[in-house]
């Protein structure tokens, strides 16, 4: 999915970021729920499989990854084109997790 149509449906969308901890803390886009990749498949319980979810990484590799195994799932998933480097890129929101300060893209 192209950065600035999430951006213009992050309402109705559930963003989940497979990010490492260390890029998480660095910045995210705000909205978003972290599951780290080598979790989610343990974690499953925790994505709301009656809502769309959209995957987020730096650049979108392992994010698709995870959106394949979602869909693999039953979940209605998709990929973030780019990544949070393509979200940054298109000036749009990146924050730290605690909404405090602007973030960045580790």
């Amino acid at each position: 999915m192209d950065p600035k149509d999430l951006y213009g449906q992050q309402d109705r969308i559930q963003l989940v970021d497979v990010r490492e901890p260390q890029e998480w803390q660095a910045g995210r886009i705000p909205g978003s729920r972290w599951i780290p990749m080598n979790e989610l498949p343990g974690r499953l319980e925790e994505v709301d499989q009656q809502q769309p979810v959209v995957t987020v990484c730096r650049s979108g590799s392992r994010s698709g990854k995870m959106a394949e195994f979602l869909t693999g799932h039953g979940y209605r998933a998709d990929n973030l084109d780019g990544g949070i480097q393509a979200w940054s890129e298109q000036d749009l929101p990146v924050r730290t997790p605690d909404d405090e300060q602007p973030g960045e893209v580790a």
